[in-house]
């Protein structure tokens, strides 16, 4: 599942002790374990090879560079969401032929750039989008790919602020919609509409909710074909759980076998979009015991990494499994808070947790998706460093930012 273990009772990342990135980086700190990243991707790759997909890594859930690089230099396309996720693309040399564009609010500059810069298509969220789309394409006399995103109206049984794939989401198309739009396509003449996109949510640990959506999607698929629709790709998006506590998700390999004879019969080329499967269990966030504080009430070991290093827990009441560096049996019962001025901000609530004291390490696991992406400055706090290690070598991906970095862009004359 992941290269973090204990060796003689010390926690590693692959050949490298914790503590000593921690004791050299300082804390917080995001490390990761390349040999995780790259073995989460190239067990989707293989799980699904008799259908030769295109996987686009989800971009949002991890932005690093360096992250981008590694997983295109295996052969991964990108899942973008914005015109700062395109040009970080673009650094690492993706292929434009191998990034696909996401995303319900694309502003006309977004779009010009990623047009001129010949994506392999957009997915479209709506038909005031497409039109647009196709006025800006006209105006740059190009003829640019677009695939409609479906609301299948599925319940993916997830948190609810990551579930997209109901009527009542601001996500995609619904079928009927859609349908009618496909058949006056030619109205947009600047558009080459060659794909279906669904995607019905994040986190989702069971087979049936996509099931249900690709089952719905090849059936209008069918419809299609009979009005003479052709289409080249179907983009099932991505969304496949991982470990963070107890669960109990499909592997890639029950994942595949659920879904491939779906989707070998549309006779479309496949595109995926994973993000957590890659990456979420592939990195872990290091903090330092400050304070053990005991109230009438509660017992609170304050650390310090806060809602602004790591808002899953925070935002969606997110469970991350927590560690002490050095392996130790006995556990109490505590809060684990930031130094974030919300009441909010915690890493652990009324859970049982390693016993530690004042100086010591925690380590929050699998916290490789949406933690340093979804990171903030927040009460003017540095974000943290990044650290790839990659068997017994540490590479630092990421500096910690200084006080300078945060009031770089900021002005005191007016």
């Amino acid at each position: 599942m992941h290269e973090f273990r204990y060796i003689k009772n010390n926690l590693f990342c692959e050949d490298i002790g914790v503590a000593n990135l921690a004791a050299r980086f300082g804390t917080p700190l995001y490390v990761y374990s390349r040999k995780t990243l790259i073995d989460h991707y190239l067990k989707l790759k293989s799980a699904f090879g008799q259908i030769n997909p295109l996987i686009c890594y989800s971009v949002k859930a991890n932005s690093n560079l360096a992250i981008l690089k590694e997983l295109v230099s295996k052969g991964a396309g990108l899942d973008i969401v914005s015109g700062g996720e395109l040009y970080r693309a673009l650094k690492v040399a993706c292929p434009a032929q191998k990034i696909v564009y996401a995303s319900v609010g694309k502003t006309d500059q977004e779009i010009a750039t990623a047009i001129s810069k010949g994506i392999l298509f957009f997915n479209v969220e709506s038909l005031a989008e497409l039109e647009n789309i196709n006025r800006i394409s006209a105006k740059l006399k190009k003829i640019t790919r677009v695939a409609i995103r479906i609301n299948p109206d599925v319940e993916a049984k997830t948190h609810k602020y990551v579930t997209t794939g109901k009527l009542t989401n601001k996500f995609g198309i619904d079928l009927n919609s859609a349908y009618l739009i496909l058949l006056m396509r030619a109205k947009f003449k600047n558009l080459n509409i060659c794909g279906l996109h669904i995607h019905i949510g994040s986190q989702i640990t069971e087979s049936a909710p996509f099931v249900a959506a690709i089952k719905k999607v090849a059936d209008f698929i069918g419809r299609l074909k009979l009005r003479g629709v052709k289409l080249e790709y179907l983009n099932i998006g991505g969304g496949l759980g991982i470990v963070y506590d107890r669960e109990s998700p499909q592997t890639a390999e029950i994942y595949a076998g659920k879904i491939i004879p779906l989707l070998k019969k549309t006779g479309l080329k496949i595109i995926m979009e994973p993000g957590r499967f890659i990456v979420g269990n592939a990195g872990i966030l290091v903090t330092k015991v400050l304070y053990i504080k005991h109230t009438l009430k509660k017992k609170f070991v304050i650390v310090d990494a806060g809602m602004n290093d790591l808002i899953r827990p925070a935002l969606y009441s997110a469970h991350h499994n927590i560690l002490s560096l050095r392996k130790n049996l006995k556990t109490e019962k505590a809060y684990v808070v930031g130094p974030i001025c919300e009441s909010g901000d915690f890493l652990a609530k009324d859970r049982l947790i390693p016993k530690v004291k004042e100086g010591q390490y925690l380590a929050v696991m699998g916290s490789g998706a949406y933690g340093f992406s979804m990171s903030s400055n927040y009460n003017s706090r540095l974000r943290p460093a990044e650290i790839m290690v990659a068997g017994n070598k540490v590479f630092v991906i990421r500096k910690m930012e200084s006080y300078e970095d945060l009031i770089r862009n900021e002005a005191i004359s007016f």
